[in-house]
């Protein structure tokens, strides 16, 4: 058997950042965390718990760093900074990653300002890294905690996938290879923003059949940007896209749902975020996903909903009133 990774480098030191470097640690490999803020570094080497990561005790074998070049010093990298900022980490983490390094890319999301998946982000920043995507149906806080978890995680090398399992993997955490990194993405990234539409159904007391059309509706529209995208269906029907739809759109633990019942009880998103010390990536996501629609000239008229709200102001009771007066249609992709 191939022997696996045994130093992990974590670059981001959020809730699921702090709970893949857990992952790893139970798992048997080393790992330590990239943080930005020294706070958070003393914290975790100090103190072993993450602010990030409330009421968590922390396994002291848990490193913190506030030097990426001391993280870039690891045999694999986890990538968990907010989908916004992946291009600035990366670009800054490359002076100190060798070729051939994998990073495991375990962020969600799509650039707001170019479209582009986080592949195309970090292949752009760092060229010589071996790229995979790990997504799924996750909860930081359950992560944390060894609650059983399943996750895809897709490579295009199958000997660097079977390394990165053997360095993950562990009863309570199970990841199922793929070589399809497209399809990883685009459920884990898309799901934010049916969250935040889900949400604003609960928040209005619209109902659970209403909830139900839009996790089956945003089935639909995961689907159809996944076909032009060349993502294999098997893929976005597994963990990393209805899995984790179902999860986001369902779970009060959702950021991005909570933020959409907080809209659909009237708050302002200003009003909710000056809230929060955490990020819903579906408010960023929501624009992403409407760029990346008009290049593929898909119809995503829940994104669009979503977007609408979040991004332009839109009025909510007017943008249900257009989705709900859509004409009727045939079931399908």
């Amino acid at each position: 058997m191939t022997k696996s990774y045994s130093k992990i480098g974590v670059v981001g030191a959020g809730a699921w950042g702090t709970a893949l470097g857990l992952v790893a640690i139970r798992a048997g490999s080393l790992a330590t965390i990239w943080a930005r803020e020294m706070d958070t570094v003393s914290a975790i080497n100090d103190e072993h718990r993450n602010p990030f990561l409330a009421g968590v005790d922390l396994d002291p074998a848990l490193t913190a760093t506030a030097a990426l070049a001391q993280a870039a010093k690891s045999d694999a990298l986890l990538l968990a900074v907010p989908a916004q900022f992946v291009r600035a980490v990366c670009t800054a983490l490359a002076p100190h990653l060798e070729d051939g390094t994998p990073v495991v890319i375990c962020t969600k999301g799509i650039e707001q300002s170019s479209g582009a998946l986080m592949t195309e982000v970090v292949g752009d920043a760092l060229p010589g890294a071996v790229l995979a995507v790990m997504s799924g149906p996750t909860l930081a806080p359950e992560v944390a905690a060894g609650l059983p978890t399943a996750v895809t995680l897709a490579c295009a090398d199958p000997e660097v996938g079977e390394r990165l399992t053997q360095a993950l993997g562990s009863p309570a955490f199970r990841p199922y290879g793929s070589s399809d990194l497209i399809g990883a993405q685009i459920g884990g990234a898309t799901k934010n923003v049916f969250a935040i539409a889900c949400g604003i159904v609960s928040g209005r007391e619209i109902g659970e059949d209403g909830r139900a059309a839009v996790i089956t509706r945003g089935m639909a529209e995961l689907m159809r940007m996944g076909r032009e995208m060349g993502a294999q269906a098997d893929t976005l029907m597994g963990l990393s896209g209805m899995g984790d739809l179902v999860l986001t759109c369902t779970s009060a633990q959702s950021r991005n749902q909570s933020l959409g019942v907080a809209l659909g009880q009237g708050q302002s998103l200003e009003e909710i975020l000056a809230a929060r010390s955490s990020v819903a990536e579906g408010v960023f996501t929501a624009g992403a996903v409407m760029t990346l629609a008009e290049k593929l000239e898909i119809e995503m008229p829940l994104c669009a909903a979503v977007d609408a709200i979040v991004n332009h102001g839109t009025d909510i009771g007017e943008v249900i009133h257009g989705l709900l007066s859509r004409p009727f249609r045939s079931e399908s992709i």
